[in-house]
């Protein structure tokens, strides 16, 4: 049994954790009805319609297609890496980062392995999932806080915008800067050896079926409706989709969603949340996304200030820091983590070293322009 426990502790430390803290808070919070309502299920039924499709995409040849683009056109691991970040970063605006890192993660990975690369792997990923987090950060579409605090506070697009601006390219002058320190190699591939790409009809239904999920991303179609297509479509292309959706990043997220209901629930937390929030509300929103990530941080300091402003940036900059300051880093680790060759603990490593650093900088930045 123990041999068990420790072998699924290495394998996914992730959801280990989310599981532990998911079954010590029920000691505090016993079980009952309201543990349903915990959960946040247009989160869950997004991420499996998404995960289908791009399973979908790759299967029928799309990113290989892209792949021999992007090894077309980068001349370099650097130029690579960059190409790789910055798609990240623009599109998560308008995708959010979630998206952006479900459809791009896997690409980078097949397109580092398909030119020699793999030892890029972790670095690349860190600062994609970086990228996407900071990126997503300019716009209300961009991730789940924006959207919930921009319709509790009432900002207009234009208010939204110019809080988030200076952070947003400040980030983006972090993130450049960041490139400098992959090493410039020459990549020179045989083109005839990339993958030669033919029937891309066969991408029209997955294209349709992508897009359909970025509209229930921006709620012009309800999720339940588009996971129900999602699955029906699946059932009729390729049944052999359904088994590579990750189940476990879901039950991940569950277990994260119970852990952050009972402590929400806990009157001690919500009375020592009143004192602590006012007035600090950046520190506040950036110190509590580090343990509960920045979603429920937002939705549950929300509840103390009207200070929407600070807590925006402090949720958003809070998204940096450990795995699971943002449930989108968790996305990044568990595709990582997947890889035959994968080393979990290391890539855990480089990413909160990197992450913490670009925190203090960013932190330290905003504070000095405020």
């Amino acid at each position: 049994m123990l041999k068990k426990i420790t072998s699924f502790i290495r394998h996914d430390p992730v959801l280990a954790a989310a599981f532990a803290a998911a079954f010590v808070s029920a000691f505090f919070v016993p079980p009952s009805r309201q543990y349903i309502d915990y959960i946040d299920y247009r989160v869950l039924c997004l991420l499996l319609s998404l995960m289908l499709v791009v399973a979908g995409l790759k299967k029928v040849g799309v990113f290989d297609l892209l792949v021999t683009k992007l090894l077309t056109v980068a001349g370099s691991t650097r130029s690579l890496t960059a190409v790789l970040t910055g798609v990240c970063f623009f599109t998560s605006m308008f995708i959010t980062n979630d998206v952006a890192l479900i459809t791009f993660v896997p690409l980078a990975i097949m397109t580092l392995r398909q030119s020699g690369n793999s030892r890029l792997l972790i670095p690349v990923i860190v600062l994609q999932t970086i990228a996407a987090n900071l990126g997503s950060m300019l716009t209300p579409l961009g991730n789940p806080q924006n959207l919930y605090i921009f319709a509790l506070s009432g900002m207009s697009t234009g208010s939204f915008l110019k809080v988030m601006a200076i952070p947003t390219l400040l980030s983006f002058l972090l993130l450049a800067v960041s490139l400098l320190f992959i090493k410039s190699d020459t990549i020179d591939i045989d083109t005839a050896s990339l993958p030669q790409v033919s029937g891309l009809k066969r991408a029209v239904p997955w294209a349709a079926l992508f897009i359909l999920c970025i509209l229930a991303v921006s709620h012009i179609i309800h999720f339940g409706v588009a996971l129900a297509i999602v699955i029906a479509a699946v059932l009729i292309l390729d049944r052999s989709i359904l088994p590579k959706a990750d189940y476990g990043l879901l039950l991940t997220f569950v277990f994260f969603f119970v852990f952050i209901g009972n402590i929400k629930a806990l009157p001690a937390v919500n009375n020592a949340l009143s004192s602590l929030v006012y007035g600090r509300e950046l520190a506040a929103s950036i110190l509590l996304s580090q343990v509960i990530s920045n979603v429920p941080a937002a939705m549950l300091l929300s509840g103390f200030t009207d200070n929407y402003s600070d807590l925006l940036l402090g949720v958003n900059l809070g998204g940096l820091g450990t795995l699971i300051a943002s449930m989108a880093s968790v996305i990044s680790y568990k595709l990582y983590a997947a890889e035959e060759d994968a080393g979990p603990g290391k890539y855990l490593g480089v990413f909160t070293g990197v992450s913490v650093i670009m925190l203090a900088v960013l932190w330290t930045a905003v504070w000095l322009i405020k």
